[in-house]
């Protein structure tokens, strides 16, 4: 029996682990643990371990980070998977695998960052992408998918109906979901139009996690708080609802910015905008390289199946155009796919976790 731990830097890490979780549990060879670092708000945690217990799962938690660390190192666990590097080093022994399935597949350079010599194996979602980290020297690499999209083949249709009733909403509408990045953002751009654009159609608002449990980032979950507050058709997802999943499987049409989640869309083949008309902080306004060298620009440059706005006014037309003609990128958002995703068939974690077994 191996022991495996899920360090579950943040909760929204969750839904990519969750599918490597249930395939362990599968073959019956596995005792699982999950564990979040120590912070001084425990709502993340606290929400973390409840899943833990639906799931027959043990959780791993102190009353400090210092004796959490050394509760993790007492178990010896043969497997550490990880969405981060964060604090692996402190955790993990050295005769123990440690995995990497990262956390997100945006337009960051952090993908490329955050990486540390004692990872092993570490889950890449494209060709395209395990080239070019091939390219950059590393060797630890394995072609699986996106584990957190695994779960689109799985999702049972009446959970996805009971959301649908939970949301009340309006069934002769089309649904946009909204999901923005912390920052760079769009949301003080976009948010201004999201008022018109409810009339005719459902509007699901998706944010980032540090949009509600970063200081700086507050005055983003206020804006939307107040808008669904006047809007009946403006629905915000609140904090405690981390999984995307079945949101994207409810909606007609994806808004974001820089965020995975226009990746994580494309195997559902429906239209796409891109707003790439961002709010950033003074010093990258008047230090401009800075920002970019943060970006991967390249990514971003060859990104072809969305439709791109550099201006807000040009939201709404282009929602309904997309609406619309929502075959009119279809050949792109699939190729987009094959290329961005690899082998989309719902067994990503099963690829991982046989790759884990045979190291």
């Amino acid at each position: 029996m191996k022991k495996v731990l899920f360090e579950t830097h943040h909760l929204y890490y969750w839904p990519n682990f969750l599918p490597i979780l249930q395939e362990l549990k599968k073959r019956q060879n596995y005792k699982i643990h999950v564990s979040m670092p120590r912070r001084l708000s425990l709502i993340q945690q606290d929400i973390l371990e409840e899943l833990c217990k639906e799931n027959g799962i043990s959780f791993i938690s102190s009353a400090n980070e210092q004796g959490r660390i050394k509760k993790i190192k007492k178990e010896a666990y043969d497997i550490i998977i990880v969405g981060n590097v964060g604090q692996l080093n402190k955790i993990i022994l050295p005769e123990a695998i440690a995995v990497m399935v990262y956390h997100g597949i945006g337009l960051k350079q952090s993908y490329y960052t955050d990486i540390d010599d004692r990872i092993n194996l570490r889950a890449v979602e494209s060709l395209d992408r395990m080239n070019e980290l091939k390219g950059h020297g590393h060797t630890n690499l394995v072609l699986t998918g996106f584990t957190k999209l695994d779960r689109l083949h799985h999702f049972a249709n009446e959970s996805i109906n009971l959301i649908k009733n939970d949301l009340e909403l309006n069934l002769n509408k089309k649904t946009i979901l909204y999901a923005p990045s912390f920052y760079p953002t769009s949301i003080e751009k976009i948010s201004p139009y999201l008022s018109d654009l409810s009339q005719d159609h459902n509007i699901i608002i998706k944010l980032h996690a540090f949009s509600w449990e970063q200081k700086k980032y507050h005055y983003q979950n206020i804006l939307f708080i107040e808008l669904s507050k006047v809007c009946k058709n403006i629905h915000l997802l609140p904090n405690e609802v981390f999984d995307i999943i079945p949101y994207y499987m409810i909606s007609d049409i994806l808004i974001t910015d820089i965020s995975s989640t226009m990746f994580e869309y494309l195997p559902l083949d429906r239209p796409i905008i891109q707003a790439e008309c961002f709010s950033l902080k003074l010093k990258h306004r008047i230090f401009n390289q800075r920002f970019w060298r943060k970006m991967d620009i390249i990514r971003q440059e060859n990104i072809d199946f969305t439709y791109k706005i550099f201006d807000p006014d040009n939201l709404m037309s282009r929602v309904y155009y997309a609406l619309d003609n929502v075959d009119e990128m279809s050949e792109n958002r699939k190729k987009a796919c094959q290329h961005y995703l690899y082998n989309n068939d719902g067994r990503a974690s099963f690829r991982l976790v046989e790759a884990i077994e045979k190291y």
